[in-house]
């Protein structure tokens, strides 16, 4: 399937996508809105939506250099050695973004965040995401996708938007204690694309309900790091 990615960004409204018609017309995955609150009042939407897996973050356009990748290297090392830090529940692992950096992957069991079947956030969940955010506060050129997917029980026509729905609970949880809007590129919900593990165990079907957090450079971080490896 053609990948398609759109953003756009709505202010002064929330937009209500889980009474949306067009979930039925979804294979695979789901459209994602984040929405900032402060003081009762909407602050604004991005929606975002792939067809099967498009990487991380978005490539700049131009080689990145060894030393530029060196130094945005060590730079998520120390992200990713603060999310193993204080985040027991996930696991922390490196991974590539889309320009060939070393970004971070932290994956929730959906287990850990949600009750079977909801969006809401558990309270226990709310604890490890009020660390992530402090993580990414003191980290504001780290660029964040948040994905969320389901295992195969059911159809597109309930996986899609409920894994849609928890990637976005998690990334409006983090906008709203203090992770900057702008930090926020891509909320996803895949449904049972992309398993991990095999859908036809206990075991497996439980890796595959999972929300997927990527901290990777932004180009602010990116075009920092070219100008000290000159």
């Amino acid at each position: 399937m053609k990948a398609i990615k759109f953003t756009a960004l709505i202010l002064g409204f929330c937009v209500c996508l889980s009474s949306c018609g067009t979930w039925n017309n979804m294979s695979k995955t789901g459209q994602g809105a984040i929405i900032g609150t402060g003081g009762g009042a909407a602050l604004g939407s991005i929606i975002g939506a792939i067809a099967g897996n498009a990487g991380i973050g978005t490539a700049i356009g131009a080689a990145v250099g060894a030393g530029t990748g060196a130094i945005v290297g060590h730079r998520m090392d120390k992200v990713k050695k603060a999310a193993a830090a204080q985040l027991p529940d996930a696991t922390v692992e490196t991974v590539q973004d889309n320009n060939g950096l070393d970004a971070v992957k932290v994956t929730f069991n959906s287990g850990i965040l949600f009750a079977t079947n909801k969006s809401d956030l558990s309270n226990d969940s709310k604890m490890e995401l009020n660390n992530l955010a402090n993580i990414m506060r003191q980290n504001t050129d780290v660029s964040i996708d948040v994905k969320g997917y389901t295992d195969s029980t059911g159809s597109d026509a309930i996986n899609n938007p409920l894994s849609l729905n928890r990637a976005q609970a998690v990334a409006n949880y983090l906008t709203q204690n203090g992770v900057l809007y702008a930090q926020m590129k891509n909320v996803n919900g895949y449904g049972s694309s992309n398993p991990v593990a095999d859908n036809a165990t206990v075991e497996g079907r439980q890796k595959n309900r999972r929300v997927e957090i990527y901290l990777y450079a932004s180009e602010q971080m990116i075009k920092a790091a070219q100008q000290q490896a000159q």
